[in-house]
């Protein structure tokens, strides 16, 4: 079994800034690309930014300049930086760990519980 936790998140003035972190445990051999999505009420999950184990980024249009992701491959961790802040960034932030390799499974899916982000303007 696989686990994701989040942490990082809370209140932050627009113009600010926060790092998320998201830690996989459990009986892991590798992990082929890790991520963050977001969610608000009413609306689908939506992909924030993406690493692949080689180092690999993928971001959406709306953070690029302002949001970075980075991965610990030891750890099987992931961040996710966030900087210049705006109140649409308020969201309920998920960490994704896609195509998970390890003992008893391949290529397995996982998404953490979420941790809340809240910009006020």
């Amino acid at each position: 079994q696989v686990q994701l936790v989040e942490s990082g998140g809370g209140l932050v003035q627009a113009g600010g800034s926060l790092r998320l972190s998201c830690v996989a445990s459990g009986s892991i051999f590798s992990i082929d690309t890790m991520g963050w999505y977001r969610q608000t009420p009413g609306n689908q999950r939506e992909l924030v930014a993406t690493i692949t184990s080689g180092g690999g980024t993928n971001a959406a249009d709306s953070v690029k300049g302002r949001f970075t992701i980075s991965r610990d491959n030891a750890k099987y961790t992931v961040y996710l930086e966030m900087n210049s802040l705006k109140p649409e960034d308020t969201a309920v932030y998920y960490c994704n760990a896609h195509n998970v390799l390890g003992a008893g499974f391949i290529g397995m899916d996982y998404w953490g519980k979420g941790t809340l982000v809240t910009v006020s303007s």
